[in-house]
């Protein structure tokens, strides 16, 4: 029997890593750094909750830190395994990696020199960006849609999930007591109608789906054009006469930035004389984007005139690759865009950024993606009037806006559409990526609104996947409404068919006897009220 353990983002959106027990195989879908809270942070310094040693492969969706930051401890402590994913995540994981590793010590490094005068422990970092460095040997690269066995009875096929360039959701196929059994990993969804990426692939159909909902409960409040909305953004700023300080990741969040203000610059709308990309992981990524321009979407090949040149490329903006360079940004006070990472602004160079500027009443922080709760894009986001930064208390002057259409990720809206494009639903979905709220009001949704048995698994929660299909399957919600009278009751019959059946499954593959007796019990009751109301 299969089983399916939850090892990271379950009741939290980061910290990526689901187990799959064959039963002759163990199987790691991405191995992501924990962010956030203190307190979520510091899972990635205690043991995995598994032996990495006994970890026979592992499957990456994208390049995302909270997805592959912790591969190199996974390395370190014991797994010896093939890492497949997408060319162009590869590539992006060679830089990713290693950064990672060096912020982590750098971190350390300061951390160190407050200890050391505290008479309190030295800290190590959790990798090193050589030993980062070391395990990059051991990426093996799929392309979308090839199919491939990658263990003994287990096939991988991944499909592109529009997310950031190289993205990927998993389709992995198990044997399983003579049977086949298919589970779906939706990796991060992308928003439908984004520059640069393609839109997410359909799947048409799986037994199980494992699903992000980092937005399953919102909805992107879009206010027109975004490349306008940037517009106004830019425009404003200049005239206050301070700089714009935008936190952006370096994979895709700056490209997607970086298109914009091509697309603004072709239009005559904006003049940049001061933009500054200030960060080595943000110009690196940008390289590797250009390399790989034939996954671009249609409109932005047309922007990069058929690949001969790149569309991030701008007029007089400035790659900062070197420490004296960044630094030399924070002796300008007026006029300059600063594009740097990280994106929730909790490391890298932008906290410097931002603890000389957020002070100035004349400057504008503009944040332009997914800010995790705990982290310092957050907190200004939701008003805090003072942050601490590298040990300093900043008062928080500078003026603080938001754009979401820069979002990387699909709105409950996309993600809804996404599961009702399935020409086959899922027997079960397992709602994870998100924060409690979110996560439990879209597998409220996928209940009540497509009938599919959606829960929402807790952190390290181990569930047991029966192999086969389900016999029976919900219509989708679309056939219903144009379906008449009797056909949506023999709709609704067969959807509690298909809910009976899972309850029973998920109740004897967690050895809970005792609950299922009392859903069977709940069960029983309704029927009787029904046959009553039937009768009358």
């Amino acid at each position: 029997m299969i089983k399916l353990q939850f090892c990271g983002a379950a009741g939290t959106v980061t910290g990526s890593c689901y187990l799959l027990d064959t039963g002759r195989h163990r199987l790691l879908i991405d191995c992501g750094l924990f962010q956030g809270s203190k307190a979520i942070k510091e899972r990635n310094y205690g043991p995995f909750p598994f032996n990495p040693g006994d970890i026979d492969a592992l499957v990456l969706t994208h390049a995302h830190i909270d997805h592959c930051g912790l591969i190199p401890k996974l390395y370190l402590q014991g797994f010896k395994g093939p890492v497949y994913t997408t060319p162009v995540t590869a590539d992006l994981a060679r830089v990713l990696l290693p950064d990672s590793g060096h912020i982590q010590e750098m971190e350390v490094e300061r951390k160190n020199r407050k200890n050391s005068r505290a008479g309190l422990p030295l800290l190590t970092p959790i990798y090193t960006a050589a030993q980062a460095a070391a395990c990059l040997n051991n990426f093996h690269t799929i392309d979308y849609q090839q199919e491939q066995e990658i263990l003994p009875g287990v096939r991988l096929r991944l499909q592109d999930a529009g997310h950031i360039l190289g993205s990927a959701m998993a389709e992995i196929w198990i044997q399983d007591e003579g049977r086949e059994s298919k589970i779906t990993f939706s990796g991060d969804l992308g928003n439908p109608g984004q520059p640069i990426v393609n839109d997410p692939a359909a799947i048409e159909a799986t037994d199980y789906l494992v699903m992000e909902s980092t937005y399953g409960n919102r909805r992107h409040n879009i206010q027109g054009d975004k490349i306008e909305r940037l517009k106004e953004v830019i425009l404003a700023a200049r005239k206050k006469g301070g700089n714009l300080v935008i936190p952006a990741f370096a994979v895709e969040r700056t490209q997607d930035l970086l298109y914009a203000l091509n697309v603004l610059l072709q239009r005559g709308a904006i003049q940049v004389d001061n933009l500054y990309l200030d960060s080595p992981l943000a110009v690196a990524a940008t390289e590797i984007f250009c390399r790989h321009q034939k996954y671009f979407d249609t409109d932005t090949k047309d922007l990069s005139h058929n690949g001969s040149t790149c569309p991030f490329y701008l007029p007089g903006m400035h790659l900062c690759r070197t420490a004296e360079e960044s630094m030399a940004i924070n002796k300008i006070h007026s006029g300059a865009i600063i594009i740097s990472a990280s994106g929730m602004a909790d490391a890298g160079r932008i906290k410097h950024h931002l603890k000389h500027n957020l002070w100035r009443p004349e400057a504008t922080v503009l944040l332009v993606g997914y800010q995790a709760a705990g982290t310092l894009g957050r907190r200004l986001l939701e008003g805090e009037k003072r942050v601490r930064i590298h040990g300093e208390e900043i008062a928080v002057r500078a003026e603080i806006v938001s754009i979401d259409g820069f979002s990387a990720h699909a709105d409950q809206e996309g993600l809804l559409n996404w599961v009702k494009s399935f020409g086959q639903p899922p027997r079960r979905v397992f709602v994870t990526h998100g924060e409690p709220e979110a996560a439990g009001d879209f597998a409220r949704l996928l209940r009540t609104e497509l009938g599919l048995a959606a829960e929402v698994p807790g952190w390290l929660d181990v569930v047991q996947l029966l192999p086969g299909r389900a016999e029976l399957a919900p219509a989708p919600a679309a056939a219903l409404a144009a379906a008449g009278t009797a056909a949506a009751a023999e709709a609704t019959y067969q959807r509690l068919l298909v809910q009976l059946k899972a309850m029973i499954e998920a109740g004897f593959a967690s050895g809970d006897y005792a609950g299922l007796n009392r859903k069977l019990q709940q069960i029983e009751a309704l029927v009787e009220q029904g046959l009553k109301e039937r009768a009358s």
